[in-house]
């Protein structure tokens, strides 16, 4: 199945950046890609934390979402129905029943453009190094559930799809929920690592969770400065389930397209049992 992480660096303008991601949709599909990922905050990078307040929407319909009341959900499902991909959209602000808070949430639209997925991302990042300071949890209600889908591909593959958004990557315990019962063929986890974070541990950790569960990873991500002065690591990934590295951009926007192999994965599988090995199932 060919894939692709599309890699952006949004603005503080929702209008620019939605423009961007479905010039970069379409490029990808004409390109060949049978799963389209954006990155995190691929809509909005405000100003302030709190600027994504303003932009959050209600969750629309899963068949026919609002143009009036959730334009980007309506954006979306109709690029999806339009290039007929499935589109792992990056995040994008849904309301919360937390006062002066947002789901950070990660919506899947198959190529008919129906909504088949939601996860609300769990794990809420804070750093503070003396210099730079983020608590996402000033603005965002985490979410509690873990997600997989499943998805069938042009050759009538089936492919078990977890997801992940940026900070959750630090969390191993998570991708193995994702794996039970059935074993995850694919981890697709939209991020806006920063950039001290990312040199240190983005590839690293990508590459771990891979090897860990015998699975391809695609990591759509930011990459570069911001018109808000934050820089992001960028490196989209698409990583194959011995832990190589099938495809990277380091910075700026862009397409990374990879193809994976599902008979990969399972010779890896084959040789190396790992996965039924597992005696702590906690």
């Amino acid at each position: 199945m060919h894939v692709a992480a599309l890699q952006m660096v949004s603005t503080p303008r929702v209008a620019d950046n939605l423009a961007q991601a479905l010039v970069l949709i379409a490029e990808a599909a004409q390109a060949g890609a049978e799963l389209v990922a954006l990155p995190e905050y691929f809509c909005l990078m405000g100003q302030r934390d709190a600027d994504k307040l303003a932009i959050a929407e209600p969750l629309a319909d899963a068949a026919a979402p609002d143009a009036a009341t959730a334009p980007l959900q309506a954006a979306l499902a109709q690029a999806a129905r339009q290039h007929r991909v499935w589109l792992v959209a990056g995040t994008l602000p849904l309301l919360s029943p937390e006062p002066g808070h947002v789901f950070n949430t990660t919506l899947v639209y198959d190529p008919e453009g129906q909504r088949v997925a939601r996860y609300d991302k769990i794990h809420l990042f804070c750093f503070d190094d003396g210099e730079r300071r983020y608590n996402e949890a000033a603005t965002l209600t985490p979410g509690q559930a873990p997600t997989a889908f499943w998805l069938t591909d042009r050759a009538g593959e089936r492919w078990r799809v977890g997801l992940g958004v940026c900070y959750d990557l630090r969390f191993p315990e998570l991708f193995r929920r994702l794996g039970q019962p059935d074993a995850l063929d694919l981890i697709v986890l939209p991020a806006a690592f920063t950039d001290t974070t990312g040199r240190a541990h983005w590839e690293l950790l990508l590459r771990a969770r891979a090897v860990e569960n015998l699975c391809h990873v695609l990591a759509p991500a930011q990459g570069g400065l911001h018109e808000n002065g934050r820089r992001t690591f960028g490196h989209s990934l698409a990583i194959g389930p011995w832990g190589e590295v099938l495809a990277v951009q380091p910075e700026g926007p862009g397409v990374v397209m990879a193809r994976l192999d599902r008979q990969r994965t399972q010779d890896v599988r084959r040789q190396l049992p790992a996965l039924t090995h597992r005696v702590m199932q906690g």
